[in-house]
């Protein structure tokens, strides 16, 4: 390396320089086209973490032995890709962006972009070159954030440039939501794939994504890289983290809700076939108001009540309950336990006509709203069968004088039934009430007796009727008392 020019001529020009380069905020070395340093200033020392241009070094190469420069994503330069060896080999460095530390260090203390300048003082062979450093350190530590939440963020989302729409990245969530690779999509233009369908104003959002304004929240049809689309809510934000003006897209993924208020939908229609086809009388009200809101036909048959005149009415609004005590203590019993199994409760029909049922009630929701399932079994014939049945064995019983030993015997099997062939297994608390039933207990006696409540004693009781295979007290009080339980056996 030869010295630096020092002839009359050069020294103002040099001094000139080093003045205008004082009054500068970017950094600026100076040298000579032979690779001596001639001058730095202040904001080029202070971007090296020096206070003198003799720490730069005297020549480039004294510079490369001091600092390791590494590229943006932090590969390391080899010397001959420093900006101060391309500008000597006369290449131009427009905004090439180096990490800069102190030799022997590993990670960078500096982002400099850095650009040439050439100066000739004849208007031949350059006589001093320079290069520019401008200090971006805080916008890449910013975007190195960014980037690390962007990759890290578990909601899918891209980045697209807001002069051509095209993306520029997306994260690991979109990638998985979508199916596509990341080559797949980088450089494609978000609407030329095509990217967010079923949008209600393609042509506003594509003004806003230009003009680089907020994309208010809606739904669209992302594509899936197997060509289907998911559906998605997402929304649009400026970003400042990038090297150009560029809008952030994040998306909720709502295909799994979409697919399970579909299913839902599908099984209520199922549910409410099954309703209306039901063979048994089945109607549904609100808990909040005890109003019907839907009576299949079955039940309507049952009342002789059309169902437009029976929605958004009580039953008592409507006459149904004959005996107003059955039907609060039912609804008490449903409001403590949330369900009644098996309960006698006399309805009258529109004529005005009674008809015994067997009514069970579950709680239930519908569209969220908790609603009360009743059923309603009418049972009416045969009570009334078995009623004329035990009159007539009864008549017949009185004069039994003409007839055989056998139809006598046939006549009390029929009047008292015989013990089930198949065993009934009772368990122990099953046993005591019954026992207390064929003593003429009533259930509320009965809760008494036994310190529990009334409800449980009629759960009890429900399931003693199943298991003994009747539906009315009397049955099971005959069915005990043959088995000898209670106290007043006959």
């Amino acid at each position: 390396m030869k010295s630096p020019p020092t002839s009359p001529d050069r020294q103002p020009n040099l001094r000139h320089l080093e003045q205008l380069m004082a009054q500068l905020l970017d950094g600026v070395i100076l040298l000579d086209p032979t690779g001596v340093i001639l001058s730095a200033n202040a904001a080029a020392l202070a971007m090296h973490g020096v206070d003198a241009v003799e720490a730069l070094g005297a020549t480039a190469e004294d510079y490369a032995a001091r600092f390791t420069l590494w590229t943006a994503d932090h590969r390391q330069l080899p010397h001959r890709d420093y900006p101060i060896f391309k500008v000597l080999a006369g290449q131009s460095i427009p905004d090439m962006v180096v990490e800069v530390a102190p030799a022997g260090e590993d990670e960078a203390r500096w982002v400099h972009q850095a650009r040439d300048v050439t100066m000739d003082v004849d208007g031949g062979e350059p006589d001093y070159l320079a290069v520019v450093l401008s200090d971006v350190s805080s916008r890449y530590d910013a975007e190195a954030r960014f980037n690390a939440m962007f990759r890290a963020n578990p909601a899918p989302a891209i980045i697209v440039r807001q002069r051509d729409m095209k993306l520029i990245a997306a994260n690991p969530g979109f990638l998985a939501l979508t199916g596509f690779q990341k080559d797949n999509l980088v450089g494609r233009s978000l609407f030329g794939l095509d990217l967010i369908g079923g949008l209600p104003d393609r042509t506003a959002v594509q003004r806003q994504i230009e003009a680089g304004d907020v994309v208010s929240q809606m739904e669209a049809r992302l594509l899936a890289a197997d060509g289907s689309r998911r559906l998605v809510l997402f929304a649009g934000q400026p970003i400042d983290v990038t090297e150009e003006d560029a809008l952030l897209f994040t998306f909720a993924d709502l295909q799994p809700r979409h697919e399970a208020e579909q299913s839902l939908a599908a099984s209520e229609r199922h549910l409410q076939a099954v309703f209306e086809m039901a063979p048994v009388a089945m109607a549904i009200t609100r808990a909040s108001d005890r109003c019907m809101t839907s009576v299949n036909t079955a039940f309507c048959a049952l009342t002789g009540h059309e169902a437009r005149s029976m929605v958004g009415r009580t039953g008592e609004e409507i006459g149904l309950w004959s005996n107003a005590e059955q039907q609060r203590e039912a609804e008490l019993d449903l409001s403590s336990d949330g369900a009644i199994r098996d309960r006698e409760i006399r309805i009258l029909s529109h004529s005005g006509m009674p008809a015994d049922c067997l009514v069970s009630a579950e709680t239930i929701h519908v569209h969220g709203d908790a609603c009360v399932l009743w059923v309603l079994q009418d049972v009416t014939e045969r009570r009334r069968s078995d009623a004329e049945l035990g009159a007539a064995i009864d008549e017949a019983l009185k004069d039994a004088s003409w007839l055989s030993r056998s139809i006598l015997d046939r006549l009390a099997t029929l009047r008292r039934p015989a013990p089930h062939v198949a065993p009934v297994e009772l368990s122990p608390r099953e046993r005591e009430i019954l026992d207390l039933v064929c003593d003429d207990l009533n259930d509320l006696a009965i809760a008494d007796r036994l310190a529990i409540s009334r409800n449980t004693v009629r759960n009890h009781v429900a399931s003693i009727y199943a298991k003994i295979g009747t539906n009315r007290r009397s049955g099971a009080v005959v069915w005990g008392r043959e088995r000898g339980m209670g106290s007043k056996r006959d």
